[in-house]
């Protein structure tokens, strides 16, 4: 495993699972500081458990689904992993439950508290949330063509790939700023790590497709890029790793 996986870290005493009012993007309180991303700081994305949604294929988006009896498993085997291979320091979550629900299953193993954070909430995929790919072709065949070919949709309430990406990225810059040299773990959703990845190493959201999407209760690692002279990049370190892996 990566560089931070080494022997779990001392659990801190706050009670496991307690959540906070998450942050609203672009208030005050989620605004990120203009702090460089300091040395021995490290960056966890897990996606959540599996949904009924999923199983069906159906676009979530920020329709709030639990999960389900596999993700619920899911969920502990993370906890069972990241417990292996080194604790993180600090937990926070999307606030919708199948990601916050996924949190507080690893929360409840580590002895660790769950913060709750709005700027890591899946992307809103607008009018299509809650269909499937057959039922967006039919309902919406030049939008969806526009999809397919890599263009921006429109019309639908769609939020745009780089508003998603600057988002997420600059919520992980404020979560490592507000806990340096720490490690620090945030549960989220598919879309929302991809794009937000793509904005921490640098990569343009609306054109670059390189970085593949996690499946349930993977995760990736991130590094602060230390060479970066602004200090707000990180390096990929890790990607997709599942949650049954064993060093």
């Amino acid at each position: 495993m990566t560089r931070r996986d080494d022997p779990a870290r001392a659990a801190q005493d706050p009670a496991p699972g307690r959540g906070t009012e998450p942050a609203a993007p672009g208030s005050s309180e989620s605004a990120h500081p203009a702090a460089r991303l300091g040395r021995g700081s490290r960056l966890i994305l897990a996606r959540h458990g599996q949904t009924d949604h999923n199983v069906a294929g159906r676009m979530q988006g920020q329709i709030d689904i639990p999960l389900n009896e596999l993700g619920i498993r899911q969920a502990d085997a993370l906890a069972r992993s990241l417990e292996r291979a080194g604790a993180p320091d600090v937990i926070i979550s999307s606030p919708l439950r199948r990601a916050h629900a996924t949190a507080l299953a690893v929360a409840e193993r580590l002895g660790l508290p769950v913060e709750v954070d709005a700027a890591f909430t899946e992307r809103s995929f607008g009018r299509w949330e809650g269909m499937t790919g057959e039922e967006i072709r039919e309902q919406f065949p030049a939008e969806h063509d526009d999809w397919i070919h890599r263009r921006s949709v429109h019309g639908i309430g769609m939020e745009h790939r780089e508003e998603v990406a600057r988002r997420v990225g600059d919520g992980c810059r404020r979560v490592l700023a507000a806990h340096p040299g720490q490690a620090v773990l945030v549960v989220a959703h598919g879309a929302a790590i991809t794009l937000g990845i793509s904005d921490l190493i640098g990569t343009d959201p609306e054109t670059f497709r390189g970085i593949s999407g996690l499946e349930n209760c993977h995760r990736s690692a991130l590094d602060p890029l230390l060479v970066d002279p602004e200090g707000r990049l990180m390096r990929l370190v890790s990607h997709n790793v599942p949650p049954d892996f064993a060093p």
